[in-house]
């Protein structure tokens, strides 16, 4: 229901259920676009959802593209599949930009047979680098404790 919609302060706009309201409103150029993308990908199916979302990405204002990114992570979230479009929208951003957390979202939820090659290549590359960094983090940790049990001993 519109009323339940208020464009002006954002209120009722997670919960938006209508992506001819949501085109509607682009097209009046209302300024919390994003934030009712994130809407769309809670209420409505992905196929609705997923252009309203990559034209949100693509929004001037970087905190409204900000929650078209946070719409996309919450589409991978509860699809556990993203469409090709929003695939390609996050591959563009790229994983150091505004999509930071959907891709992350995307690695965690969209099972990897499921995932396009360039991001099956970012889950090999998270994995790796963070076994990496896990093993470096419990070496440091052993050599620290190595080091102060030795200092004790010499007290």
């Amino acid at each position: 229901m519109a009323s339940e919609w208020d464009w002006e302060s954002g209120k009722g706009l997670l919960g938006i259920d209508d992506p001819a309201e949501w085109d509607a409103a682009c097209e009046r150029g209302e300024s919390r676009l994003g934030t009712a993308a994130i809407g769309l990908a809670l209420q409505c199916s992905l196929e609705e959802a997923s252009p309203r979302i990559v034209r949100a990405t693509q929004l001037p204002r970087p905190e409204q593209r900000r929650y078209a990114f946070t719409a996309a992570g919450t589409a991978a979230r509860l699809n556990r599949e993203l469409t090709p479009e929003l695939y390609a929208v996050l591959r563009v951003e790229g994983p150091k930009g505004l999509a930071e957390d959907a891709i992350n979202d995307t690695l965690s939820f969209v099972p990897f047979r499921k995932l396009p090659v360039w991001f099956k290549w970012r889950w090999v590359h998270a994995t790796v680098r963070n076994k990496l960094e896990g093993w470096w983090l419990r070496s440091a940790d052993a050599v620290e404790e190595a080091w102060r049990a030795g200092r004790g001993r010499r007290s």
